[in-house]
């Protein structure tokens, strides 16, 4: 069982023509299925990470391998498809109080992982992990530790030891949650110069420059923003067309939109829009953000009211307006991922043990149950990608 479950205790217009660019080349309108990848937690019978298939006209998830890894709550996988990396969520590695970040080579035939060695982060509770476009470091958020720990890339896929370790400091207003840093989530813009991390107990987004060769963070000259206190920043996202990014709030229930610009990579707010629907009186916290790969819906998960809001993204604006919200059929949506062909979207319901995908509608946005649904223990992460030729 994962040690320092702090969190999860608390609260149990991009054209289609650019978006058929952007995919890998064996991605092709033919293709019949795609390789799933799901993290997990560990303390209730999962077996680690699982290797699926991905049925592309029925919308059928088929799990036929997996491989042994400590609560992989997160999981990213490098633009060559060569490497995925996990975030392990425990609180103790090696006797320090740390996580740790786990690497598996592809196969490149069958999509099955080989484990190939484990770093420790310096730093407890990792649950975001991502690789730098180059595929020369690894970046991991720690909420339990409230820091980013930073790790160069072997030839092999390999980790090296923690190359950088930032620490946030402060606090904010919300006394049960806010009395520290919690790093939630770290991304990397598509110059490669920037990396974002999200912040809930700061209520802010951290900014950095990024050495991806030497494996190094440095503020930016804006070095954050902030949101609302008490709204609680957890996923983060950069819009395709690079002028927009989004950040889902989990603790008060909100997305703010900002507009970027990428040449200074500074986000200046637009728009803070609810994802629950208005005589909702329940409990629930936000989850997990996604971007339509077309750039013209955004969906998030709601955990207690168990759904996923859909909004559609002004092209012009990047401004939010409500389409639905769609039940995940399964409680406490932690994370969610729409397919690269823009077709499904699946949905990990951590406390009721399944993934459930939905069809989404091309041009509504709107998402419509397929019938199909997998049991998996505690299902947290789910990656998507082609097969292999």
């Amino acid at each position: 069982m994962p040690t320092q479950p702090n969190r999860r205790n608390f609260i149990k217009t991009t054209s289609l023509a650019t978006l058929a660019l952007a995919m890998p080349a064996s991605l092709s309108a033919k293709s019949s299925e795609l390789l799933a990848y799901v993290g997990t937690y560990t303390n209730k019978g999962s077996k680690g990470i699982y290797v699926c298939k991905f049925d592309l006209s029925t919308g059928e998830l088929k799990p036929f391998s997996n491989i042994q890894s400590d609560s992989p709550a997160f999981l990213a996988i490098d633009r060559k498809r060569k490497f995925l990396y996990a975030a392990n969520e425990i609180g103790q590695f090696q006797g320090k109080s740390s996580g740790a970040v786990s690497a598996f080579s592809i196969n490149q035939k069958t999509g099955e992982l080989t484990f190939l060695n484990q770093q420790a982060t310096n730093s407890p509770g990792p649950c975001s992990v991502i690789v730098d476009k180059t595929g020369k470091c690894v970046l991991s958020a720690n909420y339990s530790g409230g820091s980013v720990s930073v790790f160069t890339t072997k030839a092999d896929g390999s980790l090296n030891e923690v190359s950088d370790l930032v620490q946030h400091q402060g606090s904010s207003i919300n006394p049960n949650r806010q009395k520290e840093p919690h790093a939630h989530t770290i991304i990397v813009d598509d110059s490669n110069r920037f990396a974002f991390c999200a912040d809930l107990g700061l209520d802010k987004v951290m900014i950095y420059k990024l050495d991806a060769k030497k494996g190094k963070l440095t503020p930016n000259t804006s070095a954050f923003t902030s949101v609302k206190p008490g709204a609680g920043p957890r996923h983060f996202k950069i819009h395709p067309n690079n002028k927009f990014a989004y950040v889902i709030n989990e603790l008060d229930e909100t997305v703010t939109a900002f507009a970027f610009d990428k040449k200074q990579g500074t986000l200046t707010e637009i728009q803070a829009i609810s994802t629950l629907p208005a005589d909702f009186t329940g409990t629930s916290y936000c989850a997990d953000v996604h971007i339509h790969p077309s750039g013209r819906f955004l969906y998030g998960s709601n955990r207690g009211h168990d759904s996923i809001v859909v909004f559609a993204i002004d092209p012009a604006s990047g401004k939010l307006s409500f389409v639905e919200h769609q039940s995940t059929q399964g409680k406490w949506p932690r994370n969610f991922a729409v397919d690269p062909t823009g077709q499904f979207l699946l949905v990990a319901n951590q406390n009721t043990d399944n993934i459930v995908s939905f069809r989404i509608d091309a041009q509504t946005g709107k998402l419509t149950p397929t019938g199909k649904t997998v049991e998996i223990s505690q299902p947290v992460c789910i990656k998507l990608i082609p097969p292999f030729s």
